[in-house]
C-alpha cells in the first residue's frame, strides 16, 4: 500500500475521532448527566489535535507530502 494513502487514512481517522470527542463533550454539556466531565473529552480533543499537527509536520519533513510552493 502506498505511504500517502496510509497517511490520508490515519489523518481522516484522527480527525473523525476529534469530532467524536467534541460531540461527546457537547452532549455532556447540554444534558449535564454524566460521571465523566466534559473537560475530559475536550482535553482529549486538544491532545489529538496536537497529534494531527505533529503528524503533518513529520510527514512534511520526511517528504511523504509536499507543500504547495505557489498557492495562488
Amino acid at each position: 500500500m502506498n505511504l500517502l494513502i496510509i497517511f490520508k487514512i490515519v489523518l481522516v481517522l484522527l480527525l473523525l475521532f476529534i469530532m467524536f470527542n467534541l460531540a461527546r463533550a457537547l452532549f455532556i454539556l447540554v444534558k449535564g448527566e454524566s460521571e465523566t466531565p466534559a473537560s475530559h473529552f475536550l482535553g482529549r480533543r486538544v491532545i489529538f489535535s496536537v497529534l494531527v499537527v505533529l503528524f503533518i509536520l513529520v510527514a512534511l519533513g520526511s517528504g511523504v507530502i509536499t507543500p504547495n510552493p505557489r498557492p495562488y
